[in-house]
């Protein structure tokens, strides 16, 4: 099989690339490119597992970035596991044809316990007082040792939160040309997370996005030079393109005023009760979930939602069948945003009674995915003192959080998750290989069968 490494640069589009690209601006025209018509909903571990199986979220069971489980009465997002995946993964496929296949998952979701030869994904310690150490998991277990020890622990703060950075980025990239020379993997699939922040941060505000697009243009450059070296075919490809948003909605609010969202006060903090609640809405990004525990309501619900200004459409039935999401995990109603909006999972009415998660960076306790997690508050000039001097408490051994997240959705201008209007904000594919034939235009699940044609040309 013919070598092949996949950079995964999230939230590349036709319309960022340009001046401020000039690796990628060249590679895109000296090679084959398709825009990909985004998979719904758009979001990363979504589009990512229907690229590896070929297969709609109907069919792979990966209906969000994180969904309700209903065994568990429990909204969890982020999970880790790759049996969450339904369906024969690329790598898996090709082992069959070729015994000498392997792979390495470098950051892509759902990367661990899988059957790749080699991974690594971003794996925090939680040690019992409190504090969350950087680190990564990996498969074989000594390639996590081998990594962190050459080139510094995995810098976790700089790949989400306040503190977001290129160093991420640099730092998944190094660990993908450093695993390509210990192992020679045949797939490399390599994920570069760094345009995803200030996109959402400030939509396409180019004055303030140029050097994001600079610095993972300069990462793009290193890692193809490597992989050229090494004699590989080089594919870049995004997941969902980055649009601009004003209008932030919260569905659980709206829901709440209705009487259908139950509540737990706790130490005077509310607390989503999702087993408890009759209907409730699982925000993730322009698309959102939401799940009824009592159906009668279903019509009632799905007209409340239907009225709210910037919801485009609600699905229902054979509309989430004909939307590709009829899964078990999916929601009893699946809300769409307009090109200018999108979804909160905020479900409180008063600040003060706001969850501790809510100021903090928690990812896993929060019923939803929050961008604001990327942010500190812009009127507080004092914010960074305050972090050095919780740090310093950490360090000492005293218990404090980091609760310097602002509750405030407006401050968010970018977001993704359903089909944007013009093509020129489509995830696109962009290969080396000038002889590939495809359209000029590709359905997401066709992703699948282009890498696998990259792979077995040479059979």
């Amino acid at each position: 099989m013919k070598k092949t490494v996949v950079i995964n640069v999230v939230g590349l589009t036709q319309r960022l690339i340009g001046e401020h690209t000039p690796f990628v601006e060249s590679f895109l025209k000296k090679g084959k490119s398709a825009y990909i018509q985004p998979v719904i909903p758009a979001v990363t571990c979504t589009a990512q597992s229907t690229y590896l199986t070929g297969k709609i979220p109907a069919e792979h069971g990966i209906v969000g970035n994180g969904w309700y489980f209903k065994n568990e009465c429990e909204v969890k997002f982020w999970r880790q596991s790759n049996k969450l995946v339904t369906g024969e993964k690329i790598w898996e496929k090709l082992k069959k044809i070729d015994p000498d296949f392997t792979c390495a998952n470098l950051f892509w979701w759902y990367n661990m316990y899988s059957t790749a030869d080699y991974s690594v994904t971003p794996r925090p310690n939680y040690l019992a007082d409190g504090r969350k150490i950087p680190d990564i998991y990996s498969h074989p277990a000594e390639l996590r040792d081998t990594l962190q020890t050459e080139l510094g622990t995995f810098p976790l703060f700089n790949f989400w939160g306040p503190k977001t950075s290129i160093k991420s980025s640099e730092w998944i990239a190094k660990s993908a040309i450093r695993t390509d020379e210990i192992h020679n993997p045949t797939l490399s699939l390599v994920y570069l997370p760094h345009l995803d922040y200030n996109l959402q941060r400030y939509g396409i505000d180019f004055k303030k996005i140029k050097k994001d697009l600079r610095e993972i243009d300069r990462v793009v450059q290193q890692l193809v030079e490597h992989f050229q070296k090494r004699n590989s075919r080089i594919i870049l490809l995004s997941e969902y393109g980055i649009t601009d948003v004003e209008n932030p909605i919260h569905l659980n609010r709206i829901l709440r005023s209705k009487g259908y969202l139950a509540i737990r006060v706790e130490r005077g903090l509310e607390l989503l009760d999702a087993g408890a609640s009759a209907a409730f809405a699982v925000a993730d990004h322009q698309i959102a979930h939401i799940y009824l525990n009592d159906l009668s309501i279903k019509s009632s619900v799905k007209s409340l939602i239907e009225s709210i200004s910037g919801v485009e459409k609600v699905l229902s039935d054979e509309e989430i069948e004909e939307a590709g999401l009829a899964h078990e995990r999916c929601g009893d109603l699946v809300v769409l945003a307009d090109a200018n909006s999108w979804f909160t999972y905020y479900f409180w009415l008063d600040d003060d009674k706001a969850p501790d998660y809510a100021r903090m960076v928690d990812i896993h306790k929060k019923p939803g995915y929050d961008p604001v997690e990327m942010m500190t508050d812009p009127k507080d000039k004092l914010v960074m003192a305050k972090v050095m001097g919780k740090l310093l408490k950490k360090k000492l051994g005293f218990r404090t959080v980091l609760d310097i997240i602002p509750l405030n959705a407006g401050l968010i201008k970018g977001s993704h998750g359903r089909i944007p209007e013009d093509k020129a904000d489509y995830p696109i594919l962009i290969t080396d290989d000038v002889n590939a034939t495809f359209n000029d235009e590709i359905e997401a699940t066709e992703v699948f069968s282009i890498l696998e044609n990259h792979l077995t040309a040479t059979l």
